[in-house]
């Protein structure tokens, strides 16, 4: 087990680039669809004019900075959880019931990857007019956030059952909570 740890390290630096580089791409699409908005309303409500690309840009763009944001979140463990459960179960539970959580998420992101690739190959011979890209691109940003969150599940998946406690920044014990008593008032 010793001998994996440095292979791990290796491996979670590798995806923490990863992680970052996707972070990095959602926030520059984020802008650029912010810029591709502000454009469409100046040329619509000061120019008098139309552009007929914004939009579908637009969404194009926010596809893209949803998925690869989301990924990133499901890294971060800053997705939604449904934690109540966990208030009240010793800490040995806990470590099933996140497991239980990442396999379900790690089944979610294969279908994504299953289903959004399909849609890819399905669409790919239409032509969005307005940009005349494959109208299939607008599916490749569910493939790949899908491939990355399969991707970063796994990750969670293996350290935790390789003995990294993972789950340390969201440790639920009560018993750290102060009594209502204690609490000062501002």
């Amino acid at each position: 087990m010793t001998a994996a740890r440095p292979r791990l390290r290796k491996l979670g630096r590798a995806l923490s680039a990863l992680s970052t580089a996707a972070l990095y791409l959602a926030g520059f699409f984020l802008v650029l669809m912010t810029l591709f908005v502000g454009w469409q309303v100046f040329t619509r409500y000061v120019l008098n004019w139309s552009n007929a690309w914004t939009e579908p840009a637009a969404v194009f763009l926010m596809s893209w900075f949803i998925f690869l944001g989301s990924a990133v979140g499901i890294r971060e463990n800053y997705h939604l959880g449904f934690d109540v459960l966990l208030y009240v179960l010793p800490r040995s539970g806990k470590k099933y019931l996140r497991t239980i959580s990442d396999l379900v998420v790690l089944a979610f992101a294969l279908g994504m990857v299953v289903y959004g690739m399909q849609l890819v190959l399905l669409s790919w011979a239409a032509r969005m007019p307005t940009l005349g890209i494959p109208e299939g691109a607008k599916y490749i940003s569910v493939v790949a956030g899908g491939a990355l969150i399969v991707i970063f599940a796994l990750e969670r998946l293996v350290l935790r059952w390789s003995g990294v406690d993972i789950d340390a920044d969201v440790n639920l014990d009560l018993d750290a909570v102060p009594d209502a008593g204690t609490v000062k008032e501002v």
